[in-house]
């Protein structure tokens, strides 16, 4: 099951009212020029007048940015005239303004941080499953085997919170690093079931799933393009609430919609325009989710 999707154009319409692309891609591929390839990446993105960050390491890139759609076509086209990124793909949302206050490029050890050297996706990924597919497995209660379908959370667990697939294994991890040890341990709870380990984008279940066949999980695939890929392929079928993303909207709808929520500044808890209300709720201070909570400690 191996076969890639490329992300389907915005309506016309839906670009005319909502003029602001923003976009989540990522590629795992050696990189091995970084100091040239980081002035390079912001002069094009100066140029362009784009927002967001752009992550370059050693492993590969990652990138969420926000745009005038002939902006970023002109920016994908720069990307991929580099051979390396030529097969670039690249999941897309809109918004009436930039999700995104300033622009970022820096070098990093890691295109997302989980401390486990030896898992190179270059080299070969794991399995993955398409939206389409995990829908009709999600909606027959098994696999195209017959075997039990459990989803895996691979995101912190204030992500989780936003919204989750349902039915999902969720360990509660503060952060990725966390991950390794929490599986290695539930091992013997998955026998006889296939595994879908799912995230935002596709970044942190697909490195979830190449560590979980190297300790020895037999059927573990990763959810193609992540929650986001989901949303833009099926909608919000099986899955209950919205999905964090790491910009000023904080959290989009199955219809990659921004949502009426805020961070925490203390906890980094999701608020929700109910909570706001709340007096509990004061910006960069507390929210009803940690109030009185820093005090206690």
């Amino acid at each position: 099951m191996q076969a890639h999707t490329s992300s389907a154009p915005a309506a016309a319409g839906a670009a005319t009212a909502t003029p602001y692309v923003n976009i989540a891609a990522y590629k795992f591929i050696t990189l091995d020029n970084l100091e040239d390839l980081r002035p390079q990446y912001q002069a094009q993105c100066a140029r362009l007048s784009l927002k967001g960050t752009i992550l370059l390491t050693p492993e590969g890139i990652n990138m969420f940015l926000s745009g005038l759609r002939a902006d970023i076509d002109q920016y994908l086209a720069w990307v991929r005239s580099d051979a390396r990124l030529a097969d670039l793909e690249v999941k897309e949302s809109l918004s009436s303004e930039q999700s995104h206050k300033r622009m970022l490029v820096k070098i990093k050890k890691e295109i997302i941080t989980m401390r486990m050297p030896l898992i190179k996706p270059e080299e070969g990924r794991a399995p993955f499953v398409e939206a389409h597919t995990l829908k009709r497995w999600l909606d027959q209660g098994h696999d195209d085997a017959g075997k039990p379908v459990v989803m895996v959370d691979t995101r912190n667990d204030f992500e989780v919170d936003v919204g989750t697939f349902d039915n999902t294994v969720d360990y509660r991890i503060k952060k990725f690093t966390e991950f390794p040890e929490v599986i290695a341990a539930h091992k013997a709870d998955f026998e006889g079931k296939t595994v879908v380990t799912f995230c935002t984008g596709g970044i942190r279940c697909e490195k979830a799933a190449i560590h979980m066949q190297n300790i020895g999980y037999n059927n573990v695939y990763q959810l193609e393009g992540g929650i986001l890929k989901y949303f833009e392929e099926v909608g919000g079928a099986h899955y209950t609430g919205d999905c964090f993303v790491f910009d000023y909207r904080t959290a989009l709808n199955p219809q990659l919609e921004a949502v009426e929520t805020t961070q925490c500044f203390a906890c980094r808890a999701v608020v929700t325009p109910r909570e706001q209300l709340s007096e509990q709720y004061v910006y960069g201070v507390s929210c009803p989710h940690c109030y009185g909570k820093q005090a206690a400690a």
